[in-house]
């Protein structure tokens, strides 16, 4: 089952008449994935009489993703979408979805996950880059909350720099940030791009994704109506994977009519960050990641290399 819909045992609680469900995103206002969010809204809306109605705040309006899920605590929201970092504020275990370089296609991504994806983390940059020293020198936006991530740069040489995904650009206008990673769709749907064209062709990381309602609004909805509004959500979590799949690759030419240089690593650039990321990992296995997910990750992904030689001659050309 895709988690598109997660119901977290949050200590929520809202009056028996409330039935508005406010909902806080970071996916810009007036793009596709703020569309199929509100085409759930509909559903939910159809599904319990007119009962329930979805408040969409696209576009950070809500602030951040660890500030949205703090206003999940305290009751100014009843649900959020959120990227693997602000899920990981509510359960750390989320680090397993996302090991660098771990996974190479988004074959392996659907058998070993399962899960909603937001598309392949690149490195953006002012200058260009493509070996991990080039990226040392440069200071590295990492999430607001997300300690782990920050703390792993730090030890690798990196120079990490804590900003609110809501302040990449201002940081990048700046000079308070040098570089950030994201998925190619996110860097066009927010701009970022433009203050760090150039982008490093390695996919370093899956970004993955859910929506996560608190448990006290959601207990009070009929078993009938959530079962409609948990199809509806699968609906939106398969749209929004598919339309993802089917825009990323159109996104980055797109971004090169405005002038991003992507940057070719070679094979020996290729091996640096490989020989990085699986540095990483012991750092990772019961650390952020508990040992036996981290390890059910890796057996599954190499389960699928066993069974689809194919793919590992394409990974190695």
């Amino acid at each position: 089952m895709r988690g598109v819909l997660l119901c977290f045992l949050l200590s929520l609680s809202l009056p028996a008449q409330t039935t508005l469900v406010r909902l806080g995103t970071l996916v810009p206002k007036g793009s596709r994935w703020d569309e199929i969010l509100m085409n759930m809204g509909q559903e939910w809306s159809k599904a319990s009489g007119g009962k329930i109605e979805l408040k969409i705040y696209p576009g950070g309006e809500q602030g951040d993703e660890p500030e949205m899920v703090q206003k999940l605590r305290i009751k100014k929201l009843q649900a959020v979408a959120l990227s693997g970092a602000g899920l990981s504020g509510i359960d750390p275990d989320v680090a397993a979805l996302q090991i660098p370089m771990m996974l190479s296609s988004y074959e392996e991504l659907d058998y070993v996950l399962n899960w909603g994806d937001a598309g392949w983390i690149h490195f953006f940059t002012k200058q260009p880059a493509s070996r991990p020293d080039d990226i040392r020198r440069m200071k590295l936006c990492v999430l607001q909350g997300d300690t782990a991530t920050f703390q792993l740069y730090k030890i690798n040489g990196f120079l990490p720099v804590s900003l609110a995904a809501t302040d990449i650009l201002t940081g990048l206008q700046t000079g308070l940030i040098d570089a950030f990673q994201a998925p190619p769709l996110v860097a066009l749907g927010n701009q970022w791009f433009g203050g760090a064209k150039n982008m490093l062709d390695i996919p370093f990381a899956q970004l993955v994704g859910a929506t996560v309602i608190s448990k006290d609004v959601w207990d009070k909805i009929p078993p009938p109506v959530q079962k409609e509004m948990m199809a509806s959500a699968r609906t939106a979590g398969v749209a929004l994977r598919d339309e993802i799949r089917k825009t990323e690759a159109g996104s980055i030419p797109l971004m090169q009519q405005f002038g991003l240089n992507v940057v070719h690593a070679d094979p020996k650039a290729v091996a640096e960050w490989r020989q990085l990321a699986e540095s990483i990992w012991p750092k990772l296995r019961g650390g952020a990641v508990p040992p036996d997910l981290f390890d059910q990750v890796k057996r599954l992904r190499d389960d699928y290399r066993k069974t689809h030689p194919g793919a590992a001659v394409a990974r190695a050309q």
